[in-house]
């Protein structure tokens, strides 16, 4: 063991200094750019714990949180943590720092190569600031060992959760047979080769070729700057002929940004490891603005990184590009005044206090205070939203979105917000028909069908907000045809095309076999894989567009094989294979890997329910019981059970259960009532549905089981609370 672990350590002592190498060779022409990534969050996202990385108090400190308690000490030159929780001490070896401010996280080895995040973070700020102390990962919350966030889990994994943005050139090597990893990187952290590649080995030798970076006459007069005309408001791109920059030359100027989306958006991944300057949707497949993820109007909410807000704003739109405002290498704002949005807006009507209404030199006084909020992540970590809202209060009392009116002034309400902004703006621009339908869809308010279409069909709006609410269409229909999804499939806007693959089973067989076949060809595999998801149970083996993109598929389920949800989506591939043994073995390998992950018993329960394993099933359901008793899926699934064992009594201990543990889901009280009214307690059942009844907003089911009960009862009285 000890010899084990001499040779680890020294295996990455040499990863280390090859990295510092490689850098090295970068140094001697380059001497600026390194020097400035030296300074950047890039340089110091991952590091070998030593003296000079570890920023933490490890001197004999303990902390407590909830059932974890924790000791930082050093000995032997080591920095080493005894963690107690659930009964027992364990005690581990930092061998890595993860990033260094405003927070430091640590990784510790346990077993089968896997690294994890630490349940304990540094807060590396002053102590002015409420830093330089330990903090949990999660303040509010115990994290136990039978949770899916405890730190031993899979959602806390370094491998698989963080690795491939905190080093160049990472692989995961995850094997599901084996549930362990064999991870390797060029550089431990992210350096030259994250966004220029590995460059070639005669570039290192001989430098650029200056011919070859010599310019010609056309591709000079292509070049876009930002040009602010005196009297405009705000500068536009301009070529060197002054001509405005059309919209394809504003997109190609930010071609390079899939580079830095790769690591800045919420995707999931579609290989082992990523490339620099191959384009996002080659690699990644994102996520689009859906709730709970953003607010209605598009506004962060949950940790969602950049690429989401910035698509969606004028911004983007106009040819902005995160090199107008972020340093190439050191990645730092050009800086913290607002000097940085007057590059392009003008100063003399932005920088004045008849616009901003505070003083200049006062915090509110900065664009960024109230066009870019921020909202706190992993526990310090204020982070800006990069949509560039102007902030609507009048807004945020329909649709419960947060506004920095009322972020700073925490006294006050939005209406207070909205008078002050009308006093001095004049009545807010009304929001446009599709505007205004995005956001109601966004709060799950229905829309009529035609409603919906318009929305999607409306050029005025950003691509990433149109796909979005292409992505939502199962919420208003279960039925498209060619004639609908022609266009979207067709679309120049890969956004489109993505979200457009991806509801492909609205689609009927004879219309999937038209205009949306055309996606298994597309240029971007994210497109390809989600299309060819819906042509699996068609019998289409011998399209050949099909066979390739039905193999990419497969290959890129291995990307998330490490965590439950990889080898669920992959069993359902084969159950649509009619490859019950195959799918019944993946399904096995994700609950061994993630044992916490409620999916992949209830559709393993499934399957064996379809091959009448009844005896399997119900010791499936023990055993799920008895890892994650919480879980209203779990509770759900097996009071369905009992009713189709003929155990109508006990089952409705476990839709009680359901419903406690997930009060959102009308399906669960509709099964306890049914049951209850089963084994005779229909006035039980009917009293129930009259107090829940107002909670699930009358949900229609709920209400004609009312009227039936009611019926039943011969109750007058129930009739009527329920037709009112």
């Amino acid at each position: 063991m000890k010899l084990t672990k001499f040779i680890l350590t020294l295996t990455f002592t040499l990863i280390s200094y090859h990295s510092i190498a490689n850098q090295g060779n970068c140094v001697s022409c380059h001497q600026k750019q390194v020097s400035n990534w030296q300074k950047s969050d890039h340089a110091k996202a991952m590091a070998i714990a030593n003296v000079d990385t570890v920023l933490a108090n490890f001197n004999n400190v303990e902390t407590t949180h909830y059932s974890q308690k924790a000791k930082f000490y050093r000995k032997n030159g080591k920095f080493l943590i005894d963690l107690t929780e659930a009964g027992e001490t364990s005690s581990y070896e930092v061998m890595y720092t993860f990033g260094h401010y405003p927070l430091q996280q640590f990784l510790v080895p346990t077993q089968n190569g896997k690294y994890q995040v630490f349940p304990f973070a540094w807060d590396s700020r002053p102590s002015s600031e409420g830093g330089q102390r330990w903090y949990p990962n999660y303040a509010n919350e115990d994290v136990k060992p039978n949770d899916r966030l405890h730190w031993n889990q899979p959602l806390q994994n370094w491998n698989g959760m963080c690795a491939d943005c905190h080093s160049d050139g990472l692989q995961r090597n995850f094997s599901p047979v084996t549930n362990s990893f064999n991870t390797t990187w060029d550089n431990i952290n992210v350096g030259c080769q994250s966004c220029h590649g590995n460059m070639p080995s005669e570039h290192a030798v001989s430098g650029q070729n200056n011919e070859g970076t010599l310019l010609s006459n056309k591709e000079k007069s292509d070049l876009l700057n930002w040009l602010l005309v005196p009297g405009d408001k705000v500068a536009r791109l301009r070529n060197q002929k002054s001509e405005v920059a059309s919209q394809e030359q504003k997109a190609q100027r930010g071609q390079f940004m899939n580079t830095c989306f790769s690591c800045h958006a919420l995707r999931a991944p579609l290989t082992d490891g990523f490339k620099p300057n191959k384009h996002l949707l080659e690699q990644f497949s994102p996520n689009f603005l859906v709730p709970p993820l953003y607010h209605a109007d598009g506004q962060i909410k949950d940790e969602v990184y950049v690429y989401g807000s910035f698509l969606q704003s004028k911004m983007y739109d106009e040819g902005v590009n995160c090199l107008d405002c972020h340093d190439a290498h050191s990645m730092k704002v050009k800086t913290q005044t607002n000097g940085l949005c007057l590059q392009c807006h003008n100063a003399e009507i932005y920088e004045q206090e008849k616009h901003t209404n505070h003083p200049l030199d006062s915090k509110a006084g900065q664009c960024v205070s109230c066009h870019m909020p921020e909202t706190t992540y992993m526990g310090v970590d204020a982070r800006r939203d990069h949509s560039f809202k102007i902030p609507r209060p009048d807004l945020s009392n329909e649709f419960s979105t947060p506004n920095a009116c009322i972020s700073c002034h925490s006294d006050k309400n939005n209406s207070w917000a909205a008078e002050h902004l009308q006093s001095w703006f004049g009545k807010p621009q009304a929001l446009s028909n599709s505007e205004q339908n995005y956001m109601k869809l966004m709060s799950n308010q229905e829309l009529p069908l035609e409603v919906h279409l318009a929305l999607i069909n409306d050029d005025d709006m950003s691509e990433i907000k149109r796909a979005t609410a292409i992505s939502l269409l199962p919420y208003t229909t279960q039925i498209l045809s060619d004639h609908v999804v022609k266009n979207w499939a067709n679309s120049h806007l890969p956004l489109i095309r993505l979200a457009t693959a991806q509801v492909g089973n609205l689609l009927p067989e004879k219309d999937k076999n038209l205009s949306f076949k055309n996606l298994l060809n597309d240029e971007f595999k994210a497109i390809r894989v989600a299309a060819a998801n819906h042509f699996i149970s068609d019998n289409l083996e011998w399209f050949p567009n099909f066979k390739y993109a039905l193999k990419e598929l497969l290959k890129s389920g291995n990307a998330s094989a490490w965590r439950g949800e990889g080898l669920f989506n992959q069993a359902l591939i084969d159950l649509k294979l009619r490859r019950e043994k195959a799918a019944i073995e993946k399904l096995e390998q994700s609950i061994a890997i993630d044992p916490y992950f409620a999916a992949s018993y209830i559709n393993l329960g499934d399957i064996y329910r379809s091959l009448k394993l009844v005896k399997k099933e119900q010791q499936l359901f023990e055993i799920a019981l008895n890892k994650i008793p919480t879980s209203a899926e779990i509770q759900y699934s097996y009071g369905m059970f009992l009713i189709r064992s003929g155990d109508k009594a006990s089952s409705i201990k476990h839709f009680k259960l359901a419903m406690k543990y997930d009060a959102k889901n009308p399906q669960y009280p509709y099964l306890y009532v049914l049951a209850l009214d089963s084994v005779g307690n229909t006035r039980k059942a009917l009293e129930f549905l009259k107090d829940i009844y107002p909670d699930y907003k009358s949900n229609i089911s709920l209400r004609d089981l009312g009227l039936s009960f009611s019926q039943k009862l011969r109750d007058r009285e129930s009739y009527l609370f329920f037709t009112q």
